[in-house]
């Protein structure tokens, strides 16, 4: 039990900061990092790049952002880049899944970015967990 208490209060913390934080300032930063991303992730040949805004519907961030590499080495490749870019631009990413590649969550604030081998994206599908419900139904 001591674990998930330790994750709820990092949850806590994280909302907390995140509603403290000036929403003008916000919105002037999210477009560019957000074409950070896409620019980062175009540039490395990502495939099937699907941003996807989730304001409004989780406080864990703002945007997700899904896309594909063709094989682990291309997937690990896409998300070290990333990784570097990020860093060099300020920003400090977390991520998750590197060693094995299958899937890399990097955690760049705002903005989540899931980096799939294609099976494993095909199987998780969250592009249709997190698309609007006017997109479902279309």
């Amino acid at each position: 039990m001591e674990g998930i208490d330790s994750l709820a209060t990092k949850v806590r913390s994280v909302t907390a900061r995140r509603a403290a934080k000036p929403k003008i300032a916000a919105s002037k930063q999210e477009p560019a990092l957000l074409s950070l991303i896409l620019k980062q992730l175009d540039d490395d040949k990502a495939e099937d790049t699907t941003p996807i805004d989730v304001r409004g519907r989780t406080s864990i961030a703002d945007h997700m952002v899904v896309t594909s590499g063709r094989s682990n080495r291309h997937v690990a490749a896409i998300a070290e880049h990333l990784i570097e870019a990020l860093s060099r631009a300020g920003h400090k990413p977390r991520f998750a899944g590197l060693p094995a590649a299958d899937w890399v969550a990097i955690d760049a604030g705002d903005i989540i970015v899931h980096v799939f081998r294609p099976e494993v994206r095909e199987f998780y599908s969250l592009e249709r967990m997190w698309q609007s419900r006017n997109a479902a139904k279309a």
